[in-house]
């Protein structure tokens, strides 16, 4: 999960063949510089985000679908686990039918709400139906309900690496939830195929997903 905290210094890589970037035109040098990853990762962030949002919604709504029965085929079982999930935003699947079927199943949903810049999230239980008011970036969060631990963490990704690193919107929520809580759940990220990239440079702050599902392995 990505993370833009300026106290966190590069991770190592090796030195490359000098002339691999002959051998092989797609070849990038790997980025070294804490500066430079970021901004990096800030044009990766815009280019993905656009390109998700290019897709026309029947298609998204389509792949949503895929996602959300990828989903219940890993998860399996629902029955008195508490699930996070998210409010669809700028493209994200919309997994809110998953979420619906979740609670008739026997479990329990909550969403993910911000409650101060560079801190945890907080998880509030939340079921369809409950009110909702408007949180960070107009996002809809519980109006009320107690904070929970979430067995099972679903996020949306805007980019994913092959280690399953995620590439997120740059304020690293997600990275400091999981290394704050007391237990480590079973994270999933959720996102579409277009959305896989060869690397975010992941940093030592970053936390892989335990598992990710796209349309492709939802299918």
């Amino acid at each position: 999960m990505s993370d833009n905290r300026d106290d966190d210094g590069p991770a190592q890589y090796a030195s490359p063949p000098c002339f691999m970037h002959e051998l092989d035109p797609a070849y990038q040098m790997p980025l070294s510089d804490w500066t430079d990853v970021r901004r990096w990762r800030k044009a990766e962030r815009e280019r993905l985000i656009g390109a998700r949002l290019a897709v026309s919604a029947d298609a998204r709504a389509a792949m949503s679908q895929r996602i959300g029965e990828g989903l219940d085929t890993l998860v399996g079982n629902v029955a008195g686990l508490m699930v996070s999930l998210y409010w669809p935003f700028r493209g994200e699947p919309d997994l809110r039918g998953f979420m619906a079927s979740i609670n008739a199943r026997g479990g329990r949903t909550a969403l993910p709400v911000v409650i101060e810049k560079g801190q945890p999230l907080v998880f509030r239980a939340y079921a369809p139906g409950d009110r909702l008011e408007k949180g960070v970036w107009n996002i809809p969060i519980p109006a009320e309900g107690d904070p929970v631990l979430p067995d099972i963490v679903i996020s949306p990704v805007v980019g994913i690496d092959p280690s399953n690193y995620r590439l997120g919107y740059g304020g690293g929520f997600y990275d400091r939830t999981l290394a704050a809580m007391p237990f480590r759940p079973l994270v999933i990220g959720v996102g579409y195929e277009l959305q896989r990239i060869p690397t975010i440079y992941p940093q030592r702050h970053d936390i892989p997903m335990t598992k990710v599902v796209t349309e492709a392995t939802g299918a």
